[in-house]
């Protein structure tokens, strides 16, 4: 490797997420240098169709003008302000006027912040500061799921239910609780509906509350449908039962809508697709097409109103941030909800999506395909060794990543593999044509031809139960 090409720079000096380190030392990083559309390219000017939206998040594409012009103005206008001290910025007011105009709880009022780990890490910060105004100390505990993905922080790593997520690093934190994944597919049991299943569920949270105690539980956090998880959409009926349950026990219900908001499912937020209104609102990702880092916290007035009271007691309310409403992404995530209206995106997904669920079906006639699922323009499809008996890969996640390398290397298209099994994810970019959503399960379908063509080696890769 050339001592100073960039790839060797970047082993030199980055410290990579989601890797394995020393691997990564051997053989680098795919350098990219540009993207338009739904595209991206390398430094030898390979494109490489974007199946995944970097990391769920860049809607509109790669190059949008308008974005960047938003962007452009606004640092020539005001490149930063803050909002603490009595003091703000036009761009957080307006922004913040219209996403509290878009969240399904009334008159929430909205907290800026720059990722969706700090969003969730904020909200529990929120909490525990409302319920001590209360006079309810002990109620701080926290209930996720298996499976669930809220973050890298400390608490929002506490709160994600991925093993590999915790691993050396000492979370979960103390009070963080998880309850099961609300996948019926690997959770269900022989013979049960989906609706004893969702029932199951439910019983085991409210089982849950009882041995814990009601007044320790602050809040109940999730995905409207859990992405980095493997795309998991909880049966029908576990929301519709779950709602009241929380609300009996006065414990908050937090949707985490970073992945699932701004028309990734076909509706503006998750929950409206799953038919549900949370008491806070976690968003990020799609909010600036991610151009910006920029996340929204939206909380309900209730809670808004125990953080005023909270302040009149204390003298003010102890909490900010330096870029906490930073003019330039509120600018940006102000343009993406313009672009959202003018170019009727939701009627746009809404076409283009019925391809994509359509082509993600079909690949359920593929070979080691156990299952496909998916909402909008978010999917994934799950392979098993044996997918009559779910018999699997080993090691797990093995022929998933091996897919993935093939699509990349000989295919140029970007997907992910999802933790937890042998799943592989899409979530394009909202502006993907009708025709690139072919292209991709098209280029995918080669690269799952390649994969299993691999199978019928000699020594083939062996199953486990």
């Amino acid at each position: 490797m050339i001592s100073n090409s960039a790839v060797q720079r970047d082993i030199n000096h980055v410290l990579h997420g989601f890797v394995e380190l020393s691997r990564h030392r051997e053989q680098g990083a795919k350098v990219i240098t540009g993207g338009k559309g739904v595209f991206i390219y390398d430094e030898a000017g390979t494109p490489y169709l974007e199946g995944i939206a970097g990391m769920w998040c860049t809607a509109f594409g790669f190059g949008e003008p308008e974005l960047v012009e938003a962007a452009t103005r606004q640092l020539n206008i005001l490149p930063y302000y803050h909002t603490l001290a009595y003091k703000t910025v036009t761009p957080a007011i307006e922004l913040a006027e219209q996403l509290a105009a878009r969240m399904p709880m009334k008159n929430a009022r909205i907290y800026f912040g720059l990722s969706g780990s700090e969003a969730n890490d904020f909200t529990v910060k929120m909490l525990c500061y409302y319920n001590n105004v209360l006079g309810r100390p002990l109620k701080k505990k926290i209930i996720s799921r298996l499976g669930g993905y809220h973050g890298a922080t400390m608490v929002a790593a506490s709160m994600t239910g991925i093993p590999a997520m915790h691993r050396d690093f000492d979370v979960p934190l103390p009070g963080f609780l998880h309850v099961s994944e609300p996948n019926y597919f690997k959770n269900g049991l022989p013979g049960e509906s989906e609706a004893a299943f969702a029932d199951r569920l439910i019983a085991e949270i409210a089982a849950l509350i009882e041995v814990e105690g009601p007044e320790t539980i602050a809040g109940f956090i999730a995905e409207p449908i859990m992405g980095a998880g493997g795309v998991i959409i909880p049966p029908e009926g576990y929301y519709k039962k779950l709602v009241p349950l929380l609300r009996q026990h006065d414990i908050a219900f937090i949707a985490d809508e970073v992945i699932t908001g701004f028309l990734r499912t076909g509706n503006f937020w998750g929950c409206e697709t799953m038919g549900f209104v949370p008491d806070t609102l976690s968003s990020a990702k799609g909010l600036t097409s991610a151009y910006q880092p920029l996340s929204a916290v939206g909380i309900s007035e209730e809670i808004y109103e125990g953080l005023v009271l909270g302040s009149q007691k204390g003298g003010y309310f102890g909490h900010g941030a330096t870029y906490s409403g930073h003019p330039v992404g509120c600018a940006v995530a102000l343009k993406v909800l313009d672009l959202i209206e003018r170019r009727d995106m939701a009627g746009h997904v809404a076409r283009v999506s019925k391809v994509f669920l359509a082509r993600l079906e079909k690949l359920g006639e593929l070979p080691y395909v156990a299952q496909t699922r998916g909402r909008g323009l978010m999917g994934a499809v799950e392979f098993k060794f044996d997918p009559t008996t779910k018999a699997g890969f080993e090691p797990v996640g093995s022929f998933a990543r091996r897919i993935v390398a093939i699509a990349e290397e000989r295919h140029h298209l970007i997907i992910r593999p999802l933790p937890g099994g042998d799943i592989c994810a899409f979530s394009p970019p909202l502006i993907i044509s009708e025709a690139e959503v072919n292209e991709m399960f098209d280029r995918f379908e080669r690269a799952l031809a390649d994969a299993c063509d691999e199978l019928t080696a000699p020594v083939p890769m062996g199953a486990t139960a």
